[in-house]
């Protein structure tokens, strides 16, 4: 008789050791006792003392005396190290990411597509920044979310709009092709700040891709078309500004495969003239960590930014 697959095996002990670090890991600067502990997690008193009290022995948890408080613990940038680096996000990366975050005075990401979910592998966080993201958090890889990680490639485009969309869409062939087109041309893509993508991102943080009726239908009223949130030029007029969210460019391996993305988390308004002088910083970066990984631009996006 076969053994049974060890992928299809869950382990609720570890699975409730994973609940105490993602709650812990959603508040980085508080502490939390054992009874404040157990009641924002579900778990018993008795469970997360176990768990708090191995996990403090082994580094990743730091245990205040006085007032018997834990919080996340040194021995996790070890493993968050080693993490980034399985994913060939090494030190240069931020760097990279802190210059340009300082240039612009906002926010910078570094994301991949990891185990078919996109993974924010890298954040630079300007100060007093309100973003709803954070580095290891993970979102479903399927429309419209992601388009930014597929538009440079018609075989990753094809097969990201053959997948089961996670909110119901209304096709508009047109306009998507207009968006692929223009920001191929360009080399970057503009997203715009509106009150559905900002809900959209923050209710699809973490869930799974396979959401259920009711949610679909939550999330479809918020965002009914794929490519409708991307900022075009001529759009809104030349003179006035613009509400941009994110404005991102992709980063390619040796292959001339694009396997990141980094973004610039603009949240303001921009004129076309600020948007063409982030854009240029940003492809800068985007070249630079190209670079790092021993990339190279497909032919049709070759050149770098002024």
């Amino acid at each position: 008789m076969p053994e049974p697959q060890q992928s299809a095996r869950s382990s609720p002990p570890a699975d409730r050791v994973v609940t105490v670090l993602d709650f812990l890991a959603r508040h980085p600067e508080q502490r939390f006792g054992l009874s404040e502990l157990a009641r924002r997690t579900g778990l018993s008193k008795s469970t997360c003392l176990g768990i708090a009290t191995t996990l403090t022995d082994a580094g990743y948890l730091l245990r205040d005396d006085p007032d018997k408080t834990y919080r996340l613990g040194p021995g996790l940038i070890s493993l968050g190290r080693a993490a980034q680096q399985s994913l060939r996000v090494g030190p240069g990366a931020r760097e990279q990411l802190l210059r340009l975050s300082e240039d612009f005075a906002t926010s910078a990401a570094l994301s991949a597509v990891v185990d078919d979910r996109i993974t924010v592998l890298e954040l630079v966080a300007a100060p007093n920044a309100h973003l709803g993201v954070q580095a290891g958090q993970s979102y479903p890889f399927a429309p419209p979310v992601g388009l930014m990680f597929v538009l440079w490639d018609d075989h990753a485009l094809r097969d990201w709009l053959a997948r089961q969309p996670t909110i119901p869409l209304r096709s508009e062939s047109e306009r998507l092709e207009r968006v692929v087109a223009e920001c191929r041309a360009d080399g970057y893509l503009v997203e715009r700040l509106t009150p559905g993508g900002q809900r959209l991102y923050a209710l699809m943080a973490g869930l799974s891709s396979d959401l259920p009726d009711e949610l679909r239908a939550l999330l479809g009223e918020l965002v009914s078309d794929i490519g409708e949130r991307v900022y075009l030029r001529g759009e809104g007029g030349s003179r006035g500004r613009h509400d941009i969210s994110v404005i991102s460019a992709p980063v390619y391996d040796d292959q001339q495969r694009q396997v990141m993305v980094v973004s610039l988390h603009a949240e303001r308004a921009l004129t076309d003239t600020e948007i063409t002088r982030w854009a240029r910083g940003l492809l800068r970066t985007a070249d630079a960590l190209t670079a790092q990984l021993g990339g190279t631009k497909p032919k049709p996006l070759l050149g770098s930014a002024p």
